[in-house]
Protein backbone atom coordinates (compact mmCIF):
# COMPACT_ATOMS: atom_id res chain seq x y z
CA UNK A 1 0.00 0.00 0.00
CA UNK A 2 0.91 3.70 -0.66
CA UNK A 3 0.45 6.73 0.42
CA UNK A 4 -0.04 9.51 -2.30
CA UNK A 5 0.33 13.60 -1.21
CA UNK A 6 0.18 16.12 -3.90
CA UNK A 7 0.89 19.65 -2.63
CA UNK A 8 -1.59 21.70 -5.42
CA UNK A 9 -0.65 25.26 -5.75
CA UNK A 10 -3.43 26.51 -8.14
CA UNK A 11 -6.64 25.50 -5.91
CA UNK A 12 -8.40 26.05 -9.21
CA UNK A 13 -7.43 23.09 -10.62
CA UNK A 14 -8.86 20.88 -7.73
CA UNK A 15 -12.25 19.40 -9.17
CA UNK A 16 -10.14 18.28 -12.26
CA UNK A 17 -7.39 16.90 -10.83
CA UNK A 18 -10.00 14.89 -8.37
CA UNK A 19 -12.01 14.00 -11.33
CA UNK A 20 -8.51 12.30 -13.44
CA UNK A 21 -7.73 10.72 -9.85
CA UNK A 22 -11.47 9.38 -10.10
CA UNK A 23 -10.91 8.36 -13.75
CA UNK A 24 -7.92 6.34 -12.67
CA UNK A 25 -8.84 4.34 -9.83
CA UNK A 26 -8.43 6.69 -7.02
CA UNK A 27 -11.66 5.27 -4.38
CA UNK A 28 -11.08 8.33 -2.02
CA UNK A 29 -8.87 11.48 -1.06
CA UNK A 30 -8.70 13.85 1.80
CA UNK A 31 -8.07 17.55 1.08
CA UNK A 32 -7.04 19.76 3.12
CA UNK A 33 -6.40 23.89 3.23
CA UNK A 34 -2.60 24.92 3.19
CA UNK A 35 -0.16 27.24 3.10
CA UNK A 36 3.40 26.72 1.78
CA UNK A 37 6.34 28.46 3.60
CA UNK A 38 6.71 31.08 0.76
CA UNK A 39 3.38 32.54 0.95
CA UNK A 40 3.85 32.15 4.63
CA UNK A 41 6.49 34.51 5.21
CA UNK A 42 4.99 36.83 2.68
CA UNK A 43 1.58 36.63 4.18
CA UNK A 44 -0.70 35.78 1.78
CA UNK A 45 -1.69 32.12 2.93
CA UNK A 46 -3.35 31.32 6.95
CA UNK A 47 -4.21 34.50 8.74
CA UNK A 48 -3.72 34.94 12.30
CA UNK A 49 -5.87 38.63 11.56
CA UNK A 50 -9.09 37.57 10.80
CA UNK A 51 -11.39 40.12 13.16
CA UNK A 52 -12.82 38.95 16.32
CA UNK A 53 -16.51 38.93 14.23
CA UNK A 54 -15.17 37.84 11.13
CA UNK A 55 -17.50 37.78 7.56
CA UNK A 56 -18.05 35.38 5.26
CA UNK A 57 -15.66 37.12 2.88
CA UNK A 58 -13.10 37.05 5.35
CA UNK A 59 -12.87 33.63 4.88
CA UNK A 60 -13.95 33.17 1.47
CA UNK A 61 -10.66 35.19 0.45
CA UNK A 62 -8.69 33.28 2.76
CA UNK A 63 -9.50 29.79 1.17
CA UNK A 64 -9.24 31.23 -2.46
CA UNK A 65 -5.50 32.14 -1.44
CA UNK A 66 -4.69 28.76 0.24
CA UNK A 67 -2.98 25.75 -1.52
CA UNK A 68 -4.04 22.31 -1.55
CA UNK A 69 -2.50 19.18 0.60
CA UNK A 70 -4.80 15.90 -1.46
CA UNK A 71 -3.96 12.68 0.46
CA UNK A 72 -5.06 9.09 -0.96
CA UNK A 73 -3.88 5.61 -0.59
CA UNK A 74 -3.66 3.40 -3.41
CA UNK A 75 -3.21 -0.34 -2.86
CA UNK A 76 -1.26 -1.42 -5.91
CA UNK A 77 2.23 0.28 -6.92
CA UNK A 78 0.79 0.15 -10.40
CA UNK A 79 -1.88 2.71 -10.13
CA UNK A 80 1.05 5.17 -9.14
CA UNK A 81 2.12 5.51 -12.36
CA UNK A 82 -1.20 6.41 -13.51
CA UNK A 83 -2.15 8.87 -10.92
CA UNK A 84 1.50 10.67 -11.39
CA UNK A 85 0.88 10.68 -14.94
CA UNK A 86 -2.85 12.05 -14.59
CA UNK A 87 -2.05 14.92 -12.19
CA UNK A 88 0.91 16.34 -14.45
CA UNK A 89 -1.77 16.38 -16.91
CA UNK A 90 -3.62 18.42 -14.78
CA UNK A 91 -1.35 20.69 -12.82
CA UNK A 92 1.51 20.44 -15.53
CA UNK A 93 5.36 19.28 -15.30
CA UNK A 94 5.71 19.68 -11.59
CA UNK A 95 9.08 20.54 -11.52
CA UNK A 96 8.35 23.88 -13.13
CA UNK A 97 7.54 26.37 -10.41
CA UNK A 98 4.29 27.48 -9.24
CA UNK A 99 2.60 23.91 -9.99
CA UNK A 100 2.67 21.71 -6.89
CA UNK A 101 4.67 18.99 -5.37
CA UNK A 102 3.77 14.40 -5.46
CA UNK A 103 5.36 12.15 -3.19
CA UNK A 104 4.45 9.07 -2.80
CA UNK A 105 5.21 6.35 0.38
CA UNK A 106 5.44 3.47 1.51
CA UNK A 107 2.79 2.41 4.09
CA UNK A 108 3.97 -0.39 6.81
CA UNK A 109 0.77 -0.71 8.60
CA UNK A 110 -2.78 1.30 8.29
CA UNK A 111 -5.84 0.59 10.36
CA UNK A 112 -9.56 2.14 9.89
CA UNK A 113 -9.23 1.98 6.10
CA UNK A 114 -11.43 -0.56 5.60
CA UNK A 115 -14.79 -0.12 7.58
CA UNK A 116 -16.79 -3.25 8.51
CA UNK A 117 -20.41 -3.77 10.02
CA UNK A 118 -23.19 -1.48 10.06
CA UNK A 119 -23.22 1.85 11.22
CA UNK A 120 -26.30 3.90 13.27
Amino acid sequence: MYLIIVFLHNPNLLEELMEAWDQEGVNGATILFSVGMGQFLEKLGLRDDIPLIPSLEDFYEASEKLSRTIMATVKEEALIDRIVAATQRVMGDLNKPETGMLLVMPVLKAYGLYKTGRTK
